[in-house]
């Protein structure tokens, strides 16, 4: 299917009679290469389709040409089941919805494609939730889970996907659709007897399970993770010839699901928690049959080494969520009806860590528990870096042994990776017996094959040397199911090949995983895909080396990004849905651009820049990306090459050098504003590459450093501080900035501003341009020298460039010995202020206040002080904390992104804005936030200095 002339007539003919989005374009077919895992495959194109009807008339197109087809969910399979060179069925674009939800019958009957937060959230008003909870809950997809059998923290109440399956709806490869489910005799006989597709179907299967029951009631492990292989236990008599629970797990290898009814279960009302603290992870292993009988919803296993990575990540802050001493921790969730009788259950577990040889802590506060929870779901991707940077790989993830043995395992399990001089951070759902665990593979390594081969083969002999399963949760996929026969004997595996091919003869649904597999070495990204280019990067990119080819591989797919709410990453995905404009997707794009196999023309790649012209550099994926995916840095250094020795869009020559304009404008800023805001202004807009949508905000009828150069009174007395005049506060809001001379002069600061022009270039490095953005740079750093060998704290009002001094200077001039003295002495507003302050407990400023925390200061800066500090002006705060402006710089102002710029404000900010009351003060310290709100709502916003000022009573120069 590799001739171009073949793809585009498949092409034609699936467009021809499917209503949803048929792609089969290099950029999407890049993107969708690869899932969660290792493994890498190029698909032969992409179906979103919208009905059943579109599925069916897909798979009728690829029986007519002998081709696989592949049902996908989010993608975030690990064991590399949900890549493959298919035609994707992409199920997450339309067929998403909750088809009925019945609370008397608790069930509720969806679409394979539903994100599993949003069947929680319509089961929720009801008093129930779907009991499986995989830690990508906000993304993963109900026909991902019951294709991979997910499981989840809450396994061990409520046990795995195939437990919570009542029937399916499937099509078969032919088109065949039928329901399946429990089966009695009676209706065995009936179906048995048809003379049609469906009586095959079931005549072949009866017959396996009659010839082979005695030998699979005797080679399925019984223990409560055994995921690999296919369910053929689910097709006894004893167990209700249950055919959807032998199908849940099947990895789309036997037919595509169209809907599943499933069995929901009472949530309880109140939660708590007991974390016991270990000396490591095998003691706490150990401690797992003493606390699995207890009135517990989770025991879950979190190693002392994810929690360093989080650290070396995010800070100290992020980690400290109130783990007890130790070095590995044991989660211990309980339920009730009421506060107390969830508390007094979490204590009940506390009162026997003395037994276990664990230190204990009972947590009852909602936010303390998110928090601790935060570290346990983002796990898959902490442990893909150490703590010390190293990559770290999927592969053996998910292996599961009794729990009774799980401690033994774990001891055993260590030596073998002291063995092969590996390392890996263990976590995972210890009251089951079943350990993730991401390991340093060397992949980069001339003989990485037989290296990764000799470990996993090793593994799973001592996996099953415990009674265990290769797989616990995420499935066989390319990355066990070749070891499958070390775990099942041969008329096992001859049962498997039987059972896919009632369903599947000619082996076209998702091929080779489970049956017939391909080898576990064989299609490794890292080693199928090598940059072809080189990979030295311009920007310093401290936590891969400076090498791209490492920032490219450091997302791994778990797919946090498509979430569809909470934290700030990513808002141009959330606002179109598409897959390019994902963290994940991006990445993926940059990856192959290195590769050249699919994406060719390298930096000049006009696929990479469709994907980052959409990239708003919120930098919210800095910090909401498990794996510290850092895309804004990754669009700067593309646009810096793509632009190399060639003209720029207008906008760049502009907006990228606006500092410089406004200089020159700042000199008549009257005359400035009377020409944008005339009948000539949509000719400046067509000219300088602005959005028609957008108004040109207004110049100050006088700058901030202008008002300091003729203030009366001068410099007052006191502890020095500089006051860095950012472009946006000097020549749009110097109020702001008035008001935060008020507030420092009133707080006992001598205040300083630099007596030459200063910027930290952030327009100039945001849109590539990195030579100018060095040279704005150093000369910043020659003006602010004698502060910063001084110590002098210096303090930013505006987030976006106060990051830029603190955390992205270092990327442009990593040599320079200023910048991280820089660093050391760039405060926020806040930070310097906010003790200082609350000391004073002056009465609050406004009675309630709507909080925009502004994207780079959620990524590089922190939100802790800027709350407190807010709590002390207002008597109430509500922070919105949920997605980005829209605005974004540049990005909102620039030609054909308006409305991409204003569905992202959609999602919560401007909605928020426009219920607020009228007594409500809108509080937003980034001028893009700001212009944002002003221009599509009737609020003015202000600055926490602003409100500060009022605090103090030291306001009345107005924000203007």
């Amino acid at each position: 299917m590799a001739a171009a002339r073949e793809i585009d007539e498949l092409e034609s003919a699936l467009s021809g009679v499917v209503a949803g989005e048929v792609r089969v374009d290099d950029a999407t077919r890049a993107m969708y290469s690869t899932d969660a895992s290792n493994y890498r495959h190029v698909p032969i194109a992409v179906v979103a389709p919208r009905s059943n009807a579109d599925v069916l008339a897909a798979l009728d197109v690829c029986a007519q040409r002998g081709l696989p087809v592949l049902p996908r969910g989010a993608g975030t399979s690990i064991g590399g089941q949900a890549a493959n060179t298919a035609v994707v069925l992409d199920f997450t674009r339309h067929l998403n919805q909750v088809l009925e939800l019945d609370p008397a019958r608790a069930v509720a009957r969806v679409q394979p494609g539903l994100v599993l937060d949003q069947l929680r959230a319509a089961a929720a008003p009801h008093g129930l939730t779907f009991g499986p909870d995989p830690s990508t809950h906000s993304r993963c997809t109900l026909g991902g889970m019951i294709g991979n059998n997910a499981c989840g923290s809450h396994s061990v109440a409520w046990g795995k996907t195939a437990d919570n399956v009542r029937s399916l709806e499937i099509a078969l490869a032919d088109g065949t659709v039928l329901e399946v489910g429990p089966t009695s005799e009676e209706e065995l006989a009936r179906r048995c007897a048809r003379e049609d597709r469906v009586g095959a179907l079931y005549r072949e299967l009866a017959a396996l399970s009659e010839r082979d029951a005695d030998l699979i009631r005797a080679a399925f492990p019984a223990l409560p993770r055994r995921v690999s292989g296919y369910n053929l236990d689910a097709l006894l008599p004893e167990n209700g010839r249950n055919l959807a629970r032998a199908l849940v797990g099947s990895e789309g290898t036997c037919a595509t699901l169209l809907s599943a009814t499933v069995d929901l279960v009472a949530a309880p009302a109140v939660r708590s928690m007991a974390v016991l603290g270990f000396a490591d992870n095998v003691s706490a292993a150990d401690a797992v049959p003493a606390l699995r009988d207890l009135p517990v919803l989770t025991v879950e296993g979190i190693d002392g080494q994810i929690v360093a990575a989080l650290r070396a990540r995010r800070g100290a802050a992020a980690a400290d969520a109130g783990l007890p001493a130790g070095d590995a921790w044991l989660y211990l969730e309980t339920g009730g009806d009421t506060e107390e009788e969830a508390a007094e259950r979490a204590r009940q577990v506390a009162a026997l860590a003395p037994q276990v040889g664990a230190s204990a802590l009972v947590v009852t506060d909602p936010a303390r528990r998110r928090a601790l929870w935060r570290i346990r779901e983002e796990g898959a991707g902490l442990a893909t870096r150490l703590a010390d940077g190293s990559e770290a790989w999927s592969g053996w993830e998910d292996a599961a042994v009794p729990p009774e043995r799980l401690g033994q395992y774990l001891r055993e399990f260590e030596k073998l990776l002291e063995g092969h001089g590996r390392r890996g951070a263990i976590y995972g759902h210890f009251g089951d017996g079943c350990l993730h665990v991401r390991i340093d593979f060397p992949f980069t390594a001339a003989d990485a094959r037989q290296r990764y081969r000799s470990f996993l083969t090793e593994a799973a002999d001592l996996v099953v040397a415990h009674g265990g399963s290769l797989s616990g949760e995420h499935g066989d996929g390319q990355a066990r199911a070749e070891l499958l026969p070390k775990m099942f004997p041969p008329k096992i595996i001859s049962a498997f090949r039987e059972f896919k091919s009632a369903f599947d003869p000619e082996g076209r649904m998702n091929p080779r995983r489970v049956v017939d597999p391909a080898p576990l070495d064989a299609d490794l990204r890292p080693l199928v895909a090598p940059p072809v280019l080189p990979t030295r990067a311009r920007l310093a990119l401290h936590a891969d080396g400076g090498d791209f080819a490492a920032a490219t591989r450091r997302c791994v797919g778990v797919g946090k990004c498509l979430a569809p709410s909470g934290g700030v990453m990513c808002p141009s995905y959330r606002a179109t849905g598409e897959e390019q404009h994902s963290t994940r997707g991006r990445s993926r794009l940059l990856f192959e651009m290195l590769a050249g196999e699919v994406v060719t023309e390298g930096w000049r790649s006009p696929e990479v820049k469709e994907a980052l012209d959409g990239c708003l550099g919120c930098k919210g994926c800095k910090t909401d990306c498990p794996v510290g995916v850092d895309m804004a840095a990754y669009k700067t250094e593309f646009l810096s090459r793509y632009y190399e020795n060639r003209p720029r869009p207008m906008s760049h020559y502009g907006m990228g050098a606006l500092p410089r304009w406004l200089r020159a404008g700042a000199l008549l800023p009257r005359a400035v504003n009377a020409v944008t805001g005339s009948p000539l202004a949509p000719l400046l807009k067509r000219v300088g590459g602005i959005a028609a949508e957008r108004d040109i905000p207004r110049l100050a009828g006088q700058t901030l450093r202008g008002w300091w150069r003729g203030r009366a009174g001068g410099e007052a007395g006191g502890e020095p501080v500089v006051l860095w005049p950012d472009t946006f506060t000097n020549h749009f809001d110097p109020g702001t900035g008035r008001d935060a001379v008020a507030v420092l002069e009133e707080l006992g600061h001598q205040v300083h501003l630099p007596a030459k022009p200063v910027c930290c270039g952030l327009t100039w490095y945001s849109t590539g341009q990195l030579s100018t953005a060095r040279k704005k740079l150093l000369r910043t750093l020659d003006v602010l020298e004698p502060w910063l060998e001084r110590g002098i704290p210096v303090i930013g009002l505006e987030p976006s460039c106060t990051a830029m001094l603190r955390t992205d200077a270092a990327e442009l001039l990593p040599d320079d010995p200023r910048v991280p003295a820089l660093a050391a002495c760039v405060r926020t507003f806040a930070e310097q202020v906010g003790e200082n302050f609350v000391r004073r407990g002056r009465a609050p400023a406004a009675e309630r206040v709507l909080t925009q925390v502004h994207c780079h200061q959620h990524a590089d800066l922190g939100f802790a002080a800027d709350r407190e500090l807010l709590g002390a002006v207002a008597g109430e705060v509500d922070v919105l904390e949920g997605g980005c402006c829209g605005l974004a710089g540049n990005f909102g102002f620039e030609r054909g992104n308006y409305d991409v710029s204003v569905a992202c404000g959609e999602q919560e900010l401007l909605p928020a804005v426009r219920a607020a009351g009228g007594g409500t003060v809108v509080h937003a310290d980034g001028f893009s936030c700001r212009t944002q709100i002003r221009q599509l709502t009737d609020r003015e916003p202000v600055h926490l200095a602003t409100l500060t000022a009022r605090a103090l009573g030291v306001s009345g120069t107005g924000s203007g």
